[in-house]
C-alpha cells in the first residue's frame, strides 16, 4: 500500500472485503478494522520512507479461530514499545494523537512487534475468535 493517508484507507476497505469474505464473526471483524486502520495509519505517519510503500496482510487459522493482522513497514529503527495507559496531563482530552497503540493493545487479544530485515519491522495483532454462547 502506499504510505499515504489513501493507502491506510484502502488498507482498511481491503481487510473489511478479505475478512467478510472469511465469514469471520461480526465481533472480530470490528476489532480487526479497527487494529488495521491504526496500525496502517501508523505506518503512514511513523513507519514512512520515501518511495517505500507498507504492507497488510491477513491470516485466519480456521483450527484455532486466530486471525494475525501483520503491517509491516521500513522504519526499523522506529519500533513501538507497549505504552502505559497515559495520565490526563501527558495526553490532553483535546490531543488528535498517540491512543493508537492503547486502541491496539485494548482490542487485540495479543501484539508485539518483530524486525523485517533488512530495515524493516512488523507490527502485529492477533485476535481469537471467541463463539458467544446463550445463557
Amino acid at each position: 500500500m502506499s504510505s499515504t493517508r489513501r493507502g491506510a484507507r484502502l488498507a482498511r476497505l481491503l481487510a473489511t472485503g478479505q475478512l467478510r469474505a472469511w465469514e469471520v464473526s461480526p465481533i472480530v471483524t470490528e476489532r480487526a478494522e479497527q487494529i488495521v486502520a491504526e496500525l496502517a495509519a501508523n505506518a503512514t505517519r511513523h513507519g514512512w520512507v520515501p518511495g517505500r510503500d507498507f504492507r497488510v496482510t491477513l491470516a485466519l487459522d480456521t483450527a484455532s479461530g486466530v486471525l494475525r493482522i501483520a503491517v509491516i513497514d521500513a522504519r526499523g529503527d522506529r519500533a513501538p514499545v507497549p505504552v502505559p495507559v497515559p495520565t490526563p496531563e501527558a495526553l490532553p482530552e483535546e490531543a488528535e494523537s498517540g491512543r493508537g497503540l492503547l486502541l491496539v493493545a485494548a482490542l487485540a487479544d495479543r501484539w508485539g512487534t518483530e524486525p523485517y530485515p533488512p530495515g524493516g519491522k512488523t507490527v502485529w495483532a492477533e485476535l481469537d475468535d471467541r463463539p458467544t454462547t446463550s445463557p
